[in-house]
């Protein structure tokens, strides 16, 4: 055999060797798409895994204790380290954690959402999401065009008026709008209350409901509106109430029943309890830190 014909022959082993290996690997691993958790090239949603759940610490002293612990609060504690930094697993938690909550923060909500509540939409003083980030003071007065629509479309002087706000969670307004506005609404009926007219603010704060109870005179102001989304959850609704709000009230004159989403107080739930609320406030006339519940 001359040095050609052993250089070829080398080549030839080398190249089944290669292919030995990758198919090795493959049987291995089963293919990318057909590994674990990978069905026709998707991954699973790793925002869905409940950190409550999640032990990743090696040889630990009492799993079972610090399990319990975990059940009382959604945080990352027992993540385990590779090293001096995080696994991967929650590193990448982490990072898809972060990424929903800007991405609840700059999307709008679904204009077709809102059409299918029945809600029409009027707009802060706010012109973009931009806007509406760095000028708060903007989002806390209605445009010149909202006051005229919710004059023309809103009834006036009811005994409650509530709306809808995008806030800083579209998220949230899209999760929970319609089980806490129609278990508000249902409640508040059964107690024989009158309320208004239902609309959706775009690029509103709280603020607005302020002028929203002067325009409409309503005897208690209501607002669901979307709150700043954390690591947590980018759900996160609050429903915030005053009796006979006006432009440049005291924040303490406000009433709030916070943290509603899924894991945590229940948006029907939550609705009935805002029209009990509502309705101790009717009675009582006051609202905010006055107002004893």
């Amino acid at each position: 055999m001359n040095v050609s014909d052993e250089a070829d022959t080398g080549k030839d082993e080398s190249a089944e060797t290669v292919t030995d290996r990758d198919s090795t690997a493959e049987t291995q691993t089963g293919g990318a798409c057909e590994q674990e958790g990978v069905e026709e090239g998707t991954l699973e949603d790793i925002t869905k895994i409940d950190v409550k759940d999640q032990y990743l610490v090696g040889n630990p002293v009492d799993k079972e204790g610090f399990m319990e612990l975990k059940r009382f609060a959604p945080c990352r504690l027992g993540i385990g380290k590779a090293g001096a930094r995080y696994k991967t697993l929650p590193q990448l938690m982490f990072r898809a954690a972060h990424s929903a909550a800007q991405d609840a923060v700059f999307s709008d909500v679904d204009q077709e959402f809102v059409d299918n509540l029945g809600l029409f939409t009027v707009q802060s003083r706010c012109e973009s999401k931009d806007e509406y980030l760095t000028r708060p003071d903007l989002g806390r007065r209605l445009s010149e065009e909202a006051v005229k629509t919710i004059k023309e479309k809103c009834e006036m002087n009811p005994q409650v008026e509530i709306f809808v706000s995008d806030g800083l969670s579209s998220a949230a307004v899209a999760a929970n709008t319609e089980d806490v506005l129609s278990g508000a609404l249902q409640g508040l009926k059964s107690n024989g209350v009158k309320v208004g007219t239902p609309f959706f603010l775009k690029y509103g704060r709280v603020g607005a409901m302020d002028e929203v109870s002067e325009i409409l005179k309503a005897d208690v102001t209501c607002v669901l509106i979307g709150e700043r989304p954390g690591l947590i959850t980018a759900t996160s609704m609050s429903a915030y109430m005053a009796y006979k709000g006006t432009i440049g009230m005291p924040e303490s004159r406000r009433t709030v029943i916070s943290n509603i989403h899924s894991a945590g107080t229940i948006p029907a739930e939550a609705g009935a309890h805002l029209a009990e609320v509502i309705k101790i406030m009717l009675d009582k006339k006051i609202s905010g830190t006055e107002l004893k519940l």
